[in-house]
């Protein structure tokens, strides 16, 4: 889609304008992708903040001889150099000329010593800490990004219904086992793997928020709580189930109910300009009434995309408002030391009306 990354490279020059910059090294994979529509393992780009789409000649992207091939498919539209290490590449290539002065870099992914590298060949180029501008743009998904999220969380659904219908999730069965099998039945509906590394917690453990499948048993009477994701085209979905495996207790059920009134609070209150801790705190205050607010141990939610965890952040401390276009999870959980724990999660598109919901299975306590 070379138009939509010629687009994304427009947006991202008119912050190099605004911060006086000439141009911007980028360094990050993730934002190369984003700008360029490259997937390899190494790669760099400089862009020329006063090019225009259709006319990028000071705009240059670099790779190596290892994916000569692939980057002349997936950036047929720059000019390319085959360097390693790419950054001090373009550097260098940028001092070698008059039009990039002032080149932004992006600081937070640029180690002292990388610096140190790319300080010694810059010559007349001033370098700049400018972090975080791709990011800024990654925060609102356009039309296509939109999509490779409905597929990853369709991709997630499916797994998950054919999880449960063929008896995966039983009692007797361990927590790694069911964590392979759930990400096995991912690749079969389309993924390219998970997003991240699938969380199954059963009995106690699932009063953990982020614990790791082990050889622990799951039997009946368990809460099992499931936190996991399918990789789209480079694109994270994020979604959180707990079962009961047999007839809950009343502890159980009203615990479930709990969490699900606070989900739906959290989901309510996504609507454009919204600050994002108040977001957190519309399903935060449906806890703590119920006199479980310390039990609610993170976050509201984060943004999801290239990363599984991107901004904006859904928190009592996240800063800003929410946008139209925005990606993020819905999770409040309330956790039982000892004794088990709740969550439910959904990713969801921030609209100018209704949040529009991309992970579909119920949110209903299923019985298995």
């Amino acid at each position: 889609m070379p138009e939509t990354h010629a687009r994304r490279r427009a947006a991202l020059r008119s912050l190099l304008r605004e911060r006086d910059l000439d141009a911007q090294l980028v360094v990050d994979l993730r934002n190369v992708r984003y700008l360029t529509g490259y997937t390899g393992s190494n790669a760099a780009l400089l862009v020329h903040a006063q090019d225009e789409p259709g006319d990028e000649a000071r705009t240059v992207f670099c790779t190596d001889g290892r994916y000569l091939t692939q980057s002349a498919q997936q950036v047929p539209d720059l000019e390319r150099v085959l360097d390693r290490p790419c950054p001090p590449a373009l550097v260098e290539r940028a001092a070698a000329g008059t039009a990039y002065r002032r080149t932004g870099y992006e600081s937070h992914r640029v180690t002292v010593e990388d610096l140190d590298t790319l300080t010694d060949v810059a010559g007349d180029v001033e370098l700049v800490r400018a972090p975080g501008l791709v990011e800024r743009l990654r925060m609102i998904k356009d039309d296509a990004e939109i999509e490779a999220l409905r597929m990853a969380c369709a991709a997630a659904d499916r797994a998950l219904a054919d999880l449960i219908e063929h008896g995966g999730l039983a009692a007797g069965r361990t927590e790694r086992e069911v964590a392979r099998d759930l990400e096995s039945r991912m690749l079969d509906h389309g993924a390219a793997g998970p997003s991240f590394e699938s969380i199954v917690a059963t009995g106690a453990n699932s009063a953990v928020p982020h614990h790791r499948p082990t050889d622990a048993v799951l039997h009946a009477g368990d809460l099992v709580k499931l936190d996991f994701g399918a990789l789209v085209d480079g694109y994270h979905s994020d979604m959180t189930r707990t079962f009961v495996l047999g007839r809950p207790a009343d502890w159980q059920r009203e615990l479930y109910d709990l969490v699900a009134s606070a989900q739906a609070a959290g989901r309510a209150a996504l609507r454009v300009h919204a600050e994002v801790s108040g977001v957190d705190a519309a399903a935060r205050d449906v806890v703590e009434r119920a006199g479980r607010g310390e039990e609610f141990l993170h976050g509201l939610g984060h943004g999801v995309g290239l990363e599984i965890h991107e901004a904006p952040a859904l928190a009592k401390t996240g800063e800003g408002r929410l946008s139209a276009g925005m990606a993020v999870t819905v999770e409040p959980g309330v956790y039982l030391s000892g004794r088990g724990g709740v969550r439910i999660e959904d990713t969801l598109v921030v609209r100018d009306g209704d949040p529009e919901l991309l992970t579909l299975t119920t949110k209903q306590l299923v019985v298995v």
